[in-house]
């Protein structure tokens, strides 16, 4: 590889996975691989450098030391974990969502998607991820469903709750389950056979040392079985570290022996030496870029390639450049590190939030409650509230199960209160089922009455007495509401029916009203007084003799008074008589109204209330004339007084004359 830019990136680091198992090495094959030999080769106990004797440095007991070390434990794990299966790689590329804000629903989608689009072997994270949240989650409802069963008086043995979400992320999550059984059996055969290949090349390796042959021929051999190993599958993760240093160390040892022939040696230590320097330019290029995590991803890439694709270098430049690799990887470890402590505060800010929202939901489960309209607020509260804290983000993993526990009892109180409350409603439930049911009776009983009259006020009024009811049993309430209603409109319909018939009965007289007073505007009176009046008497029965209009044509009624108050303004009569065959209009008109005894009745009490207000006016003009009893008759202020109680008394008699005509019509 002659340029940097050739090699391969590196995939994200899986952080939940990464240090799921730890490679564990076989002492005695440990030892192995660091025994001495004629020529020194340096070694670094960690899978992320070239296990040789040399490039193994003293550890100084420090944090910086310590942390570096855990790094590159971090890195090796990874490594191991993509060596022993190559999918597992594609880890690093599947976007981490929030699933704790997902819904049921939302959850089971994103499972499929997994399924359906990436390497069952690489999504064990997540869907792990999702199979937590969606129980959580799934648990929290049944709670709610269950208490929402035993509120409605049923038995607790009795209860039982499924739903379509439920049964598709069942569905997806087995056939994940049954893909990554099936990945294993095939790759554990593929694992064994690939050891047992790399085992046969360490064998084949051991033989070339000291071998009676051309050593151009033997290293040809050599290079050969260094692309066989290359090539060669994964191997079983617990394996993959004590084959890698039984394989390394027999790789130095054939170096060794080249020291017979140093040309050969030099040029791959040259070639190592190029190909380390490029990896290490490019480790500190990654120290400079901003994005944290891709770097790292990268980082560890390159950990890979040093550690598995080269060879040693000469011993002059192996501590130096292993040093330098280190550091470049401490500065990139330093800003991860800064990086998650950021996200940590993050974490420790939806902490608060979370833990905001139970003592919001504490202080709604204190407040009384002791109407149904009071304990509907309070659940539309505690549902916005919920959803608040699914939707504020992840916790510190130390208290995220503490946290939940937290908000599941807050919950779990409220809904114990809300539980008491409504069973102790159930004895009013069932009062209240049964006014219902008196209510359906009278419905049922009145629906074919043809006496629309008397019956449609009855029917509205049990339809608003229905709504002023209060709850019932739920497990009642569909069934009665419909049977009611169904009572109710059959017999607003016939109701409608009957009213459509009559409106082209209405229509006709309005027709027949529009032309009659049309005849009216262009009447001319001509005769003697009494024939005048006569004749517009004579309409007036007429108008009324044609019946009713709709009722948004009424406002004809109005023209037509307003025409027949200009005909009897226009003839020479008293002015009382003309305001009384007026009047006589008007209260035929009121008569012959829907609600002609409400309008009667507000007429009455209008004229009385008039006739009330005309003699107190009089009484107190005549007091006011009492102080005028040294002042002569003629005089302007006292003809004005009289003048005045003259025309209210003449006032109150006309008043009176319109009640003894409303006192007719009853």
């Amino acid at each position: 590889m002659s340029d940097i830019n050739k090699m391969p990136k590196a995939e994200e680091i899986d952080e939940n996975n990464s240090n799921e198992k730890s490679l564990e090495l076989n002492e005695n094959q440990q030892d192995e691989s660091i025994s001495n030999t004629d020529t020194e080769t340096p070694h670094v106990e960690n899978e992320d450098a070239v296990n040789t004797q040399d490039e193994k440095t003293t550890i100084v007991s420090s944090n910086s030391e310590d942390e570096n070390d855990d790094v590159l434990n971090e890195i090796e794990e990874s490594n191991a974990e993509d060596a022993e299966d190559e999918g597992n790689k594609d880890r690093h590329k599947i976007e981490v969502k929030a699933y704790d804000t997902m819904s049921l629903e939302a959850l089971a989608i994103e499972l499929e998607k997994l399924l359906n689009n990436e390497k069952v072997q690489a999504i064990r994270s997540h869907v792990n991820s999702i199979n937590s949240e969606f129980k959580a989650k799934f648990q929290a409802l049944i709670d709610e469903k269950k208490e929402e069963f035993l509120n409605d008086g049923g038995n607790e043995i009795d209860f039982y709750y499924s739903s379509p979400v439920q049964k598709r992320f069942k569905e997806a999550y087995r056939e994940y389950r049954k893909k990554l059984n099936d990945h294993y059996q095939s790759l554990e055969q593929n694992l064994k056979q690939n050891l047992a290949d790399k085992l046969e090349i360490i064998e084949e390796l051991k033989g070339l040392i000291n071998v009676e042959e051309n050593i151009n021929t033997t290293y040809k051999h050599f290079k050969e079985l260094q692309e066989r190993w290359r090539n060669t599958g994964p191997i079983p993760r617990d394996r993959y570290n004590n084959a890698w240093n039984s394989y390394h160390h027999h790789v130095e040892m054939f170096y060794d022996f080249l020291h017979l022939n140093r040309d050969l040696r030099d040029l791959d230590f040259k070639h190592n030496l190029e190909k380390k320097l490029l990896i290490i330019e490019r480790a500190e290029e990654l120290a400079q870029d901003d994005d944290v995590m891709r770097a790292f991803r990268e980082l560890q890439e390159l950990h890979k390639m040093w550690k598995e694709e080269l060879g040693p270098v000469g011993k002059e430049h192996r501590e130096e450049i292993w040093e330098r690799f280190k550091t470049a990887t401490k500065i990139i470890n330093d800003k991860r590190q800064l990086y998650y402590k950021e996200i940590d505060k993050v974490y420790e800010k939806n902490l608060e939030k979370k833990l905001e929202i139970i003592e919001k939901i504490n202080a709604v489960n204190a407040q009384e409650g002791n109407s149904h309209n009071a304990w509907q607020k309070k659940i539309k509260q505690i549902e916005v509230l919920r959803e608040d804290f699914f939707n504020a983000g992840k916790v510190p993993i130390k208290v995220n199960e503490s946290t939940w526990a937290k908000f599941k009892e807050a919950v779990r109180s409220f809904n114990r209160k809300k539980n008491a409350f409504y069973k102790g409603l159930k004895k009013d439930q069932y009062k209240n089922l049964q006014q219902k049911l008196d209510l359906i009776k009278i419905a049922e009983d009145n629906k074919d009455s043809e006496d629309f009259e008397v019956t449609t006020p009855l029917m509205k009024k049990i339809q608003s007495d229905w709504k002023k009811i209060g709850h019932v049993p739920r497990k009642d309430s569909d069934k009665i509401w419909k049977q009611f209603k169904s009572a109710c409109n059959y017999y607003f319909d016939r109701l409608h029916s009957s009213r459509n018939a009559a409106n082209k009965e209405f229509i006709e007289a309005f027709n027949k009203k529009n032309e009659l007073l049309s005849t009216l505007k262009d009447l001319k009176l001509k005769g003697t007084k009494e024939e005048n009046i006569n004749a517009v008497k004579t309409h007036i029965a007429e108008w009324q003799s044609i019946g009713r209009v709709p009722n948004d044509k009424r406002y004809i009624e109005s023209k037509f008074q307003k025409t027949i108050d200009d005909l009897l303004t226009g003839l020479k009569m008293d002015k009382n008589e003309v305001e009384m065959i007026k009047y006589e209009n008007k209260l035929d008109s009121i008569n012959n109204t829907d609600d002609d005894h409400r309008n009667l009745d507000n007429e009455r009490s209008f004229i009385r209330k008039k006739i009330s207000e005309v003699k107190s006016q009089i009484n107190q003009l005549e007091n006011n004339l009492q102080f005028f009893t040294n002042v002569d008759d003629d005089n302007p202020v006292v003809k004005e007084v009289q003048n005045n109680i003259k025309a209210h008394k003449d006032s109150l008699k006309l008043w009176k004359t319109k009640l003894s005509k409303i006192k007719e019509l009853y």
